[in-house]
């Protein structure tokens, strides 16, 4: 059995929720570092984006409209 050489390339990690997340909110925010989105693209997964975006934009359009209703209210 032999043991698999270490080519000196850094080993891609699992992408996380919370990662994720970031990546979206600085997505958001619209203020991100060159070297940070490079991480982002070769770690994280298109389809976790998209999904997390789509929970976001729901969550904005939430705070708005309670934001809305209370301006309204008062």
């Amino acid at each position: 059995m032999t043991l698999p050489q270490d080519d000196g390339a850094p080993t891609p990690r699992k992408p996380s929720l919370w990662r994720t997340v970031r990546a979206v909110a600085w997505g958001f925010f619209g203020v991100r570092k060159h070297s940070e989105y490079q991480e982002d693209i070769a770690r994280l997964s298109p389809l976790h984006i998209v999904a997390v975006g789509f929970v976001a934009v729901l969550v904005l359009i939430g705070v708005l409209l309670a934001l809305v209703k209370f301006a309204v209210s008062t």
